[in-house]
């Protein structure tokens, strides 16, 4: 079975120039059980869960999936939406 693909979008097709993209990833972590002054750079929680996604409403759609997930509700896994890397496109 073949499958059919979608036609490829020109980011900034409106706009003349570079065009900004900006990369999301969705993190699952556990929660500690110690939650004094929690400080990512220096002790990050673990990670169960890294994905990458390219646009924000994906990784909206991502996170929302892991917000249904039993340990997430429960408040033992916590998830996280953090932008990464900003990179120009050129024409």
């Amino acid at each position: 079975m073949r499958t059919a693909q979608l036609p490829r979008q020109r980011y900034g097709a409106t706009e003349p120039g570079a065009v900004a993209l900006t990369r999301f990833l969705v993190v699952l972590t556990d929660v500690r059980s110690q939650d004094r002054g929690r400080d990512e750079r220096a002790s990050p929680e673990r990670r169960r869960q890294v994905v990458g996604a390219s646009s924000r409403e994906a990784a909206e759609r991502i996170a929302g999936a892991f917000m249904a997930l039993g340990m997430v509700r429960a408040g033992r896994q916590r998830v996280k939406l953090i932008a990464i890397g900003r990179r120009r496109l050129r024409r």
